[in-house]
């Protein structure tokens, strides 16, 4: 019983805990050299994606990159750098169900393997529903004189409603994104 419960606990803390990471997924051109881009224009918002966030998680956003970048020598330009950058955002409204069982016995509940056969016993399973945001935020970035894409990283994470927290969790996710781009943080 005792062993059960660990096991039930460990369950849930490990499944909350999975809830608050980062899934980040990435593809680019394998063709291209990353180590010659030196400067980044941002091309903005795609499809005015950013109408779903406050003036302040913009400017997270934007200082976060500014400051991965940065880590990796790339300079801001306003326009003409060596690689252009836009992003994407959504963010759905999820529902998490968890569920939990206690089980009880009586007397002569449960198999005993000593005395041999099946008592009686039951069991009571609780369920509950939460409903969460989930964000994914989309990087394309393409060749500035070719205008081709080279590289897409794609970020999914459940959102921080309360504004303290997001100012640590918004660069924790966009380093976690930034941690699959060709070139490394120096």
């Amino acid at each position: 019983m005792k062993t059960l419960k660990l096991f039930l606990f460990i369950a849930t803390v490990l499944a909350v805990a999975s809830c608050s990471s980062v899934k980040v997924v990435a593809d680019m051109d394998k063709t291209v050299d990353f180590s010659q881009y030196e400067t980044y224009s941002f091309l903005g918002w795609q499809d005015d994606s950013d109408k779903i966030l406050n003036d302040f998680d913009k400017k997270r956003i934007r200082d976060a990159f500014i400051s991965e970048f940065e880590a990796r020598g790339m300079k801001p330009v306003k326009e003409n750098g060596d690689m252009d950058v836009s992003l994407f955002i959504v963010v759905d409204q999820k529902t998490s169900t968890t569920a939990y069982t206690n089980y009880y016995g009586s007397g002569y509940g449960g198999y005993n393997r000593y005395r041999g056969g099946w008592g009686y016993g039951h069991s009571t399973t609780t369920y509950s529903e939460s409903d969460y945001l989930e964000g994914t935020l989309v990087m394309d970035v393409f060749d500035g004189t070719s205008k081709d894409q080279v590289w897409q990283g794609i970020a999914t994470s459940t959102i921080t409603e309360n504004p303290d927290k997001r100012e640590k969790t918004i660069p924790n996710k966009i380093n976690a994104l930034m941690k699959k781009f060709p070139v490394q943080a120096k």
